[in-house]
């Protein structure tokens, strides 16, 4: 994020010492760490809630182009007539049960 290096570090530290003084400057700096913790922690839960909104509105993208696609309803009927081809209809089912008793008639008889 910011690119100091340990130079810098030291300027500011020499720079704080001359202004503050050696009497006030670690309660001066302790104060400045805990404002910075806050204000990383602050930053770091404005981006999790921001990847939380982002995934979220993914998902709701997802769910509407799935919910919009009439294939997969069309696969799962086809699916369940492969797996059972006697549960096409009952009216269906009952011809061809009342076929093979008037077969089964013609055999005795024939």
């Amino acid at each position: 994020m910011f690119d100091i290096g340990f130079w810098e570090l030291a300027v500011i530290g020499v720079v704080a010492l001359l202004v503050i003084g050696p009497e006030r400057l670690p309660r001066v700096a302790r104060t400045a760490g805990l404002w910075v913790g806050r204000a990383r922690r602050f930053v770091s839960t404005v981006k999790a809630d921001i990847d939380r909104e982002l995934a979220a509105d993914e998902l709701k993208k997802a769910l509407a182009k799935q919910a919009q696609s009439e294939s997969l309803y069309e696969i799962i009927e086809d699916t369940k007539k492969s797996i059972n081809p006697s549960a096409e209809s009952p009216a269906h089912s009952q011809d061809k049960a009342a076929a093979a008793v008037s077969d089964k008639s013609h055999d005795a008889n024939g």
